[in-house]
């Protein structure tokens, strides 16, 4: 049986923690920056926490 190969998008975006959470980047800090506020865009830049609705999903993509 071969190697199961991770989805490249998924490892670009996502990155597990020691506990086996999964973090993420926030949405919504591409383009149109000027009609956002700076404490918005500030907020933005943390990493979040996969939902665990979608937990499993991303698990399986990054093959963990």
């Amino acid at each position: 049986m071969p190697k199961m190969k991770t989805k490249s998008s998924a490892k670009k975006r996502f990155r597990l923690t020691a506990t086996g959470k999964v973090k993420r980047g926030a949405a919504y800090r591409s383009h149109i920056l000027t009609s956002k506020s700076t404490k918005r865009k500030r907020k933005l830049r943390k990493a979040h926490l996969v939902s665990r609705a979608d937990l499993p999903a991303v698990k399986a993509m990054l093959n963990v």
